[in-house]
C-alpha cells in the first residue's frame, strides 16, 4: 500500500545472504510477545533463513524492539509502514521475501526449533505439495475456551492431503502461522486478498480451487497463543457469517460450478444461513434434508424439506445433483457421513461437508 511511508531496517549485506526460507511475520502493537516469537525463529536448527517483519504502524514499543533485533541479527529485516491492516502488511512483506519457501509466523506465537527444517524436508520430499502445515498446541491453557479446543482437536486430526481436501469447506483446515508454502503457488493465486472475510481461509480456498494440495508434518511444531486481543476474536471478518460468505463464494466457483441441483442437508440455523449466501451467489438450490420431524414436510427459502428417506427420490430426479452437509451440531457430520454412505453417495463426488 503506497500511501504509507515504508522503510526497511538492516538490509545491509543483503546480497551475501541467500535464504532458503523466508519467514513472513506481520505485527501490530505486539511488544508483549514479539521477542519470544522472533527468538523462536532465530533459534531454528535450519539457519539459512530470513525473517521479514512488517510493523503495521504500531504505537507501542514494538518498532523499537524490532529495530533492536534487526541490529543484532542480519537475518531480521524490518519494514515499517503506517497502519493499513493485515492483508496489506502481508503483501508488503511477501514482496520483500526472497526465498522460494515462505513460512508464516505471528508475533504472539512460538515455533519449535525444528519447525522449519522439518517442514522444508517434508516439502522437498513431496514436490506435488503446495505447502506443509503442522500440528499445533494452544496456550496458555487457562484462557483457552472449550469451543476453541474442539476446533484445534479437529484441526490436528487433518494430516493427509486427502483429509485436508475433503474438509476444506467445513472450516479453515490449517492454522495460518503453522504453514510453509511454495512462493510460486502464492504468486500463482495473487497473494493475499481482502474480501471482507478471513484472509487465510480465503487463501486456502483460492489455492484449493487452483488445484493446490497440502499436508501436515504430524508433529506439534507451533504453539498458538490464545488471548482476548486475537484478530479472530476482535475483527468482524472472522465472524461465522463471513466464513459462510467465503464458503458460498468459492463453492459456487468450484464444486457447484457444473451442478444443476444443490441439496442442503440441514434445514436448521447453519443450513439456513449458508443457503442464504448460496442463493445470493446463484446456486441452484432445490431442496433441504432434515431429521427434525417438525421441519420435514415444510419449506425453507421456498424449497421443500424432506427427511433422509426422501433424499434419493429428489436425487434421482435432479439435474447433476450434489448434497452439502451443513449441520453445526457436534457429531452431526459423522452421522450424516454414515447415512449418505449407506445410500451409496460418495464424499467428494456426490456430497461435501460444509459445516
Amino acid at each position: 500500500m503506497k500511501s504509507c511511508e515504508q522503510r526497511a531496517d538492516s538490509l545491509s549485506d543483503h546480497n551475501s545472504h541467500h535464504p532458503i526460507v523466508s519467514v513472513l511475520m506481520p505485527c501490530y502493537n505486539s511488544s508483549d510477545t514479539v521477542d519470544g516469537a522472533i527468538d523462536s525463529i532465530l533459534r531454528q536448527t535450519m539457519q539459512a533463513l530470513e525473517m521479514v517483519i512488517v510493523d503495521d504502524g504500531s504505537d507501542d514499543e514494538t518498532p523499537e524492539k524490532l529495530t533492536d533485533w534487526s541490529m543484532k541479527d542480519r537475518r531480521v529485516r524490518v519494514i515499517h509502514q503506517d497502519h493499513a491492516g493485515i492483508v496489506p502488511a502481508l503483501n508488503v512483506g511477501l514482496q520483500a521475501c526472497r526465498a522460494a519457501f515462505i513460512a508464516r509466523m505471528d508475533a504472539d506465537d512460538l515455533s519449535d526449533p525444528n519447525r522449519l527444517s522439518k517442514q522444508l524436508g517434508f516439502l522437498e520430499a513431496a514436490p506435488e505439495l503446495a505447502g506443509a502445515s503442522c500440528l499445533v498446541d494452544v496456550f496458555p491453557p487457562e484462557v483457552v475456551r472449550q469451543g476453541f479446543k474442539v476446533y484445534v482437536d479437529w484441526l490436528n486430526s487433518l494430516v493427509s492431503p486427502e483429509d485436508i481436501h475433503r474438509q476444506m469447506f467445513v472450516e479453515s483446515p490449517m492454522a495460518h502461522p503453522s504453514v510453509m508454502i511454495r512462493r510460486a503457488w502464492l504468486e500463482r493465486v495473487g497473494g493475499y486478498q481482502d474480501k471482507g472475510w478471513p484472509e487465510d481461509y480465503d487463501l486456502w480456498l483460492r489455492l484449493h480451487l487452483a488445484g493446490a494440495r497440502f499436508a501436515k508434518v504430524p508433529q506439534v511444531l507451533l504453539s498458538w497463543r490464545e488471548h482476548p486481543g486475537r484478530l479472530t476474536r476482535t475483527d468482524s471478518r472472522y465472524s461465522v457469517e463471513n466464513f459462510l460468505r467465503a464458503k458460498s463464494h468459492y463453492l459456487v466457483r468450484g464444486p457447484l460450478r457444473d451442478r444443476g441441483s444443490v441439496i442442503i442437508w440441514g434445514a436448521g440455523q447453519m443450513g439456513g444461513r449458508l443457503s442464504k449466501h448460496l442463493l445470493r451467489d446463484g446456486a441452484p438450490l432445490v431442496a433441504f434434508v432434515d431429521v427434525d420431524p417438525k421441519r420435514v414436510g415444510g419449506q425453507r427459502r421456498g424449497r421443500p424439506v424432506v427427511g433422509p428417506s426422501g433424499l434419493m427420490a429428489i436425487w434421482q430426479q435432479a439435474d447433476r445433483p450434489i448434497v452439502l452437509a451443513a449441520v453445526g451440531a457436534r457429531g452431526a457430520r459423522q452421522l450424516i457421513r454414515a447415512q449418505l454412505k449407506e445410500m451409496g453417495l460418495r464424499e467428494g463426488q456426490d456430497w461435501l461437508a460444509a459445516a
